[in-house]
């Protein structure tokens, strides 16, 4: 059965009642202090309900929930400003039926809404867990006490539990207006427990993050407690703080630097942030370090440059034996030195094959002219950072090699060597050799900006060598900035004087021999550069030399001390084994379709034997011994040029077309290129055209054109150098080339019987063993129809 009732209503602002709940409010509003009025005046019973809007003032029904609470007025006071202060406790839930308006205030004709049964087994599982839940809300919300609470919510009514907990609720108004519009207490503690969980998931996560920020709060605090005690404690015995101390010193070593003053500037700038920063902050170490690279960095620091030729002169012929071209051109850059105080700087670069001494030329130089000596190897750099260095934003960030190998050096004016310059390669970090186009160029070097340091740093003072075994990989742009010098092999005289002199002191030093315990003879180290080294430089030869020291050191512990032992030809088999390499000697007897050409090669010169036979065919040219494009094209140009001229060489004019020919250059796994050999091609192709046999003591070497003419090739020293060392007494060499025999040796000049040539036809009188046969006359030749006979000669 329905029960109605009217009673006078009270809109609540931003506040729902439950039933069951106590409530302190203050009534302002004259509607609500007069329907106050009437329920005090009569029963004392009022029905509160929500405003939609809070900021209504004069709230009409359309702006009131329906739904509602039935309330006791508990207590009441009249504060002086006229508002009233009650206490009222929910008693059960109610919904306006019905508005009048009475003098001034409403009455609502309320139905009370009835409590329906609900299951027991099925509300004592559900309301553990709400309370549970509430529990662990109560513990984590900082806004309830946990002991009151927890005895508010010890009750057997599901509806009274589920009213007590909305109550305590940190919820929005629209939320708890929700949960008092639901009537079932099963609905109403299951709608409680998904607002209890979502609530308790936000509370343990606000619980983490003000632990975590309580405890970073906690350290911060702790050490600047710390560091303000330090402080104290230092003040009271006088002494200034560490940062403070840190700061004067920086400044003290910025003023000693004696730095350009735009980058004085920068510095002082640096450590004004630096002093603003906490000291332990990682911003402050990258400003720290930024200012030891800038302090450490010669800005002004000089060594006193030595120009005393004699001396400089004596240093390098301590040093090197031979190289006299590169030695004339040192002391010249120290003549001009001496004679102009601001001379412009060279960069030198010697060119040439493994160990011939490119290294230590430049570790002599800096000995000569008293200057320190760096070294930076560029062999596989392929980083343009590796030379500038990474801006200041990335993490680990450093100058540089340049700057890096400038601060070891400790002045400005270094022998600052880069080593292996053709050796540089390129990728998608950039391109170094681009990079060292500033550093290497006297124009723009004065001011190269490092990406670390970003002020200009002057390089004109250094003096720079490169070195490289092959100028062709230096890109052009580089190469045009370098003033290159041509270190050739030794010849084998030198490399013996070179042994005597430097290499078997080193190798006894380094082994711990005395000068009495080993002898070496000429023939000796003669046998190691013959039969144990294939090279240009000596290298190989002071290891072999060490090997031997090595085995005759272990005999001098054995034997004892006075053990002594003159190393001859013959005892070098017996200590090194069996010879790696023989000889490379011209041929024994003259040979038809043999001739000896001249090669060039990293390690030095080599002399290569080309060989020409004829078969029966159909005129093909087979060339093999892993020949290059352009040698290929030599051996087409050389066939070319002798089936022109087959009438003036005695060879009927159609050979090529009954006659295969194959040329072989041997040792067929060494790839070989270049168009030096298209004279000895040709050579071998008419030797074994006119079966007339080549002289076995010439070589020769020189590019061959169709029209016949000889012309220049590079080279010449390391080929001539080969052909001496293989016993070729004669050496035919291009008309051009003239100019290069000032490069070798006088004495193995005067051992050789050196021919210029200009044309083939004088490459041919020379090579040739006896004169070629009468030219054929027209007739005879077109005439010719005789086949090839069976050895693959030709009938003539």
């Amino acid at each position: 059965m329905d029960v109605y009732e009217t009673l006078p209503i009270v809109p609540l602002r931003d506040v729902v009642v439950f039933p069951h709940m106590m409530m302190p409010f203050v009534i302002g509003r004259p509607a609500s202090i007069r329907a106050l009025e009437h329920a005090l005046a009569k029963d004392k019973r009022i029905f509160l309900s929500a405003q939609h809007d809070a900021a209504t003032d004069d709230p009409q029904p359309q702006d009131i929930y329906t739904m509602g609470c039935v309330a006791n007025v508990v207590q009441s006071l009249k504060l002086p400003d006229g508002n009233i202060k009650v206490l009222v406790e929910g008693v059960e839930r109610g919904r306006a039926v019905e508005w009048k308006e009475d003098k001034g205030f409403f009455r609502v004709v309320v139905k009370i809404i009835q409590r329906p049964r609900e299951a027991a087994g099925d509300l004592e599982g559900l309301m553990s867990r709400v309370v549970s839940l509430f529990e662990q809300y109560v513990k984590l919300s900082n806004n309830l006490h946990y002991d009151a609470m927890i005895a508010a919510v010890r009750v057997d009514d599901p509806s009274k539990l589920g009213d007590t907990i909305a109550a305590h609720l940190v919820a929005g108004v629209e939320e708890k207006q929700n949960l008092l519009e639901i009537v079932s207490p099963v609905e109403r503690l299951n709608r409680i427990a998904a607002l209890l969980e979502a609530e308790v998931d936000k509370l343990q996560v606000d619980r983490r993050i003000q632990s975590r920020v309580k405890k970073q709060m906690e350290k911060a605090q702790k050490e600047y407690y710390l560091n303000e005690k330090m402080k104290a404690i230092q003040r009271e015995l006088g002494r200034k703080d560490e940062k403070g101390n840190e700061v004067d010193e920086l400044k003290k070593k910025i003023q000693q630097a004696r730095m350009p003053k735009d980058v004085e500037e920068k510095a002082i700038q640096e450590l004004k942030r630096l002093e603003a920063m906490p000291p332990m902050s990682a911003e402050a170490t990258v400003s720290r370090n930024y200012l030891d690279w800038l302090i450490a960095v010669p800005w002004h620091k000089k060594t006193k440059e030595s120009r005393d030729l004699k001396r400089a002169e004596q240093i390098l012929n301590e040093d090197h034996y031979g190289l006299e071209k590169i030695k004339d051109r040192i002391l010249e850059f120290l003549a001009v030195r001496t004679l102009v105080k601001k001379p412009k700087a060279t960069i030198l670069t010697f060119a040439g094959p493994p160990g011939v001494g490119k290294t230590s030329l430049a570790k002599s130089i800096a000995r000569a002219t008293n200057r320190k000596f760096v070294r930076l190897s560029l062999g596989g750099v392929r980083d343009e950072a590796e030379i500038r260095g990474h801006r200041r934003t990335y993490i680990g960030a450093f100058p540089g090699q340049i700057i890096q190998m400038m601060k070891k050096a400790g002045t400005q004016n270094p022998v600052f060597l880069l080593d292996e310059v053709d050796k540089m390669s390129m990728d998608f970090r950039g391109d170094p050799s681009s990079a060292l186009l500033e550093v290497l160029d006297p124009e723009q070097n004065n001011s190269f900006l490092d990406h670390y340091l970003d002020v200009e740093f002057d390089l004109s003072h250094v003096m720079f060598i490169c070195t490289a075994n092959v100028v062709h990989t230096i890109p052009q742009a580089l190469r045009d900035r370098m003033e290159v010098l041509q270190l050739a092999g030794y010849t084998e005289l030198e490399k013996i004087e070179i042994a005597r002199t430097f290499l078997v002191p080193k190798a006894l030093e380094g082994t711990g021999l005395a000068t009495g315990n080993v002898e070496f003879t000429d023939a000796a180290i003669q046998t190691v550069i013959q039969r144990y080294t294939r090279e240009a430089g000596v290298r190989n030869l002071e290891r072999e030399i060490a090997s031997i020291c090595r085995k005759i050191a272990r005999k001098v512990v054995v034997e004892g001390t006075s053990f002594s032992e003159m190393v001859t030809g013959e005892k070098v088999t017996e200590y090194l084994g069996v010879p790696k390499y023989r000889p490379t000697v011209a041929e024994v007897e003259n040979e038809v379709g043999i001739a000896t050409g001249l090669a060039w090669t990293e390690a030095g010169g080599e002399i290569l034997v080309t060989e020409a036979t004829l078969m029966s065919g159909k005129g093909t040219l087979t060339l093999t011994g892993k020949l290059g494009d352009v040698m290929q094209e030599s051996a087409q140009a050389a066939m070319s040029y002798v089936r022109s001229k087959a009438e003036e060489f005695g060879i009927p004019r159609d050979f090529n077309r009954k006659t295969d020919v194959h040329v072989h250059i041997p040792e067929g796994a060494i790839p070989k290129d270049g168009p030096s050999a298209g004279i000895t091609l040709a050579t071998a192709l008419v030797s074994a055209l006119t079966r007339i046999p080549t002289r076995r003591d010439v070589a020769m070497t020189g590019e061959i054109t169709l029209r016949g003419k000889v012309l220049a090739i590079g080279g010449v020293k390391e080929k001539v150098l080969a052909a001496h060392r293989a016993g070729v007494k004669n050496i035919v060499l291009p008309k051009d080339n003239e100019k290069d025999l000032s490069d070798i040796p006088k004495n193995v000049l005067d051992a050789l019987n050196v021919y210029m040539v200009e044309s083939m036809d004088e490459v041919l009188k020379i090579a040739l063993a006896s004169p070629l046969p009468v030219a054929l006359p027209p007739a005879a030749t077109e005439a010719s129809d005789e086949p090839a006979m069976s050895d693959g000669t030709i009938a003539h």
